[in-house]
C-alpha cells in the first residue's frame, strides 16, 4: 500500500463572507489569536506525517507564499535584539516543503483538486480545506483518516454528524455500517441537500484521503450546483467504482469560514493558551452580562 506523503490545501477562494477584511488580505491569513488560519491547517498536515504540501492559490494570495517563506531582514532584527523565541516562530514556518499552483478560474473545489494532478502523480493524497480547523491534541483529524486508509485501503472522508437544520450546508453521505461504530462504507453522497432530501446527518467536513483515480473522474465531471465542478459529484462516482469510507473523526471542529465559527475558534484557542487563558477567562467573566 502506498504511503500518504502529499497533501493539497485549496486556498483560491475570494473569502466574500469576510469582506471587507478579505478585500486585500487572503481569508486564509486571518489570524486565530496570533497565527494565520492556514498555519493551523499546515501544522495538522505536518503532525499527521505529511511530507509535501501543495497550496492551490489564486489572484491576490501572495501573502500566503510570503508567510511560509524566509524573512531575512526580520530574522536578523529579532536575532540582534535577542528575541529568540519570536525568531524561532518566524523560522519554523519557512522550514516546510510547500509548493504552489494557481487556480486560474474559480470553477469549484473539484477543479481546484484537479489542479493538483501533476503534483500528486499516481499517489493517494490528503486534502485539507481551510474553512475547517480541528482541535485534537492527542491525534490530528487527518492522522485518524490516514490510519483508516492504511487499515481499509479505500478513500476516506472525514465526517461528523451535524444538526438536521445544517445539512443543507454540507456534502452529506449515505452508507452501510461496518464493524467500527465510527466508520461507514459510502454508497452515495448529496451536495447540500434540502433537509427532507438528506440521506443522513453525516457531513463531510474538510478532510479527505483520496486515491488518484479521482483525477480521471474529475476530468469527466460536468459542472453541478452553482455551475462549479463539485468534488462531491466525483466522489459519488468513485464510491461506485472503488471503496470509499466515511469516518466520524474525533476532535472539536470549527467552521472558520463562518463569522460566528471564526469567533468561537478565536475565543477557545485563546482560552487554551497558558499565557492568555487565565487573564482572558477573567475578562470574559467580567464583561458577561455587561455588554
Amino acid at each position: 500500500m502506498q504511503k500518504i506523503k502529499k497533501a493539497v490545501i485549496p486556498a483560491a477562494g475570494y473569502g466574500t463572507r469576510f469582506l471587507p477584511a478579505t478585500k486585500a488580505t487572503p481569508k486564509e491569513m486571518l489570524p486565530i489569536v496570533d497565527k494565520p488560519t492556514i498555519q493551523y491547517i499546515v501544522e495538522e498536515a505536518m503532525a499527521s506525517g505529511i511530507e509535501d504540501i501543495l497550496i492551490i492559490s489564486g489572484h491576490g494570495k501572495r501573502a500566503i507564499e510570503d508567510h511560509f517563506d524566509g524573512a531575512p531582514a526580520l530574522e536578523a532584527e529579532l536575532e540582534k535584539k535577542g528575541k529568540l523565541d519570536l525568531l524561532e516562530k518566524v523560522q519554523e514556518t519557512a522550514d516546510i516543503n510547500i509548493h504552489y499552483i494557481r487556480q486560474r478560474y474559480m470553477r469549484g473545489l473539484g477543479d481546484a483538486i484537479l489542479c493538483a494532478k501533476a503534483f500528486m502523480g499516481n499517489e493517494p493524497f490528503a486534502v485539507l480545506l481551510g474553512d475547517d480547523v480541528v482541535y485534537n491534541p492527542e491525534k490530528p483529524a487527518l492522522r485518524q483518516l490516514m490510519d483508516v486508509y492504511e487499515a481499509t485501503g479505500g478513500s476516506v472522508l472525514g465526517c461528523q454528524n451535524v444538526p438536521e437544520e445544517k445539512v443543507s450546508a454540507y456534502g452529506i453521505v449515505a452508507g452501510t455500517k461496518t464493524d467500527n461504530d465510527r466508520l461507514m462504507k459510502v454508497t452515495d453522497m448529496v451536495e447540500k441537500p434540502a433537509r427532507e432530501e438528506a440521506p443522513s446527518r453525516m457531513a463531510v467536513l474538510g478532510r479527505y484521503i483520496i486515491k488518484p483515480h479521482i483525477f480521471d473522474i474529475l476530468e469527466q465531471t460536468k459542472p453541478g450546483k452553482g455551475g462549479e465542478i463539485q468534488l462531491t459529484d466525483a466522489l459519488r462516482v468513485l464510491a461506485r467504482e472503488d471503496a470509499v469510507y466515511a469516518y466520524d473523526f474525533e476532535g472539536k471542529r470549527y467552521d472558520v469560514g463562518d463569522k460566528l465559527g471564526f469567533l468561537k475558534a478565536t475565543v477557545e484557542f485563546a482560552l487554551r493558551r497558558e499565557d492568555l487563558g487565565g487573564p482572558f477567562k477573567e475578562y470574559l467573566k467580567e464583561i458577561t452580562g455587561r455588554i
